[in-house]
């Protein structure tokens, strides 16, 4: 069994890796993957804001795909049942609370941005982002409820603070930011999407339009990012028993727009 991870070594890996006083930082991690932490996510994001420092910033999606039946998660949920048992499921949904919705599917860090004393989160039914620093109220602000990931999102406020993204046991797979760059391609494919709210405490369905995410081939458009990385863009370490990462958001963006110009036709992967 790995010995537990403590303080010192969180601080030591992160100045290995870069992470610097001042950072904005958008945070993808699998404390799982990791290994054991001393004290958990609470200790984890103490050491991320002692490495930022007072004038840095952390950042964390705090997406719930629970409350849609458009999402993934719902199919999953629901496959193999009959009408009635998904009429069940659907009812049962809960509305979102940007105050008080969990985002169980984000991990454990992610969840400790969101509950921490003084985080901010961004006002978006499925793609909330949350935050906690000095910056996080400007970084989330403006969130449109009707683009999740796109220019009226955290992802383009964070593009324009030139933040930093730091995958802590997850691979290029789960790399929020390549979303932007679907947002910048060409002539992007677009689908209609659906979840519960309550305006005014009342709970109802709301639906939309924005770009279909899709992220099958961020492993892919990851790998080819890393291999092409300028100087600066991507830095790794192994750290406990998973790898580690520091991305420059702003490369990888515009790396992402690029590749899936090439990758994907309009309406869809190639």
């Amino acid at each position: 069994m790995n010995e537990p991870l403590d303080g010192e070594r969180w601080a030591a890996a992160l100045a290995v890796l870069g992470v610097r006083p001042g950072d904005v930082l958008l945070v993808h991690a699998s404390l799982r993957a990791v290994g054991p932490v001393d004290g958990g996510p609470d200790a984890v994001l103490a050491a991320l804001r002692r490495a930022v420092g007072r004038e840095g910033t952390v950042v964390v999606p705090s997406f719930t795909p629970e409350n849609s039946d458009t999402s993934p998660h719902y199919h999953a949920r629901v496959r193999g049942l009959d009408a009635e048992a998904r009429e069940a499921v659907r009812s049962s949904m809960p509305a979102f609370d940007p105050a008080r919705t969990p985002a169980p599917s984000m991990g454990a860090l992610a969840e400790a941005v969101r509950t921490a004393a003084g985080a901010e989160r961004s006002g978006h039914p499925q793609t909330s982002f949350a935050a906690i620093g000095p910056g996080a109220a400007k970084l989330l602000a403006g969130h449109r409820p009707d683009c999740h990931l796109g220019e009226d999102s955290p992802l383009a406020r964070l593009y324009e603070a030139d933040a930093r993204i730091l995958l802590l046991g997850t691979g290029f797979a789960t790399c929020t930011a390549f979303h932007l760059g679907e947002y910048r391609r060409p002539a992007p494919p677009y689908r209609r999407y659906r979840c519960v709210v309550a305006p005014r405490g009342v709970r109802q369905w709301w639906e939309y339009e924005d770009v279909a995410l899709d992220d099958s081939d961020f492993g892919a458009l990851g790998a080819a990012f890393e291999e092409g990385a300028g100087p600066g863009d991507v830095r790794t370490t192994p750290f406990g028993s998973a790898t580690c990462r520091l991305l420059r958001l702003r490369a990888a963006v515009d790396f992402a727009t690029g590749w899936l110009t090439e990758h994907r036709r309009p309406g869809g992967l190639l």
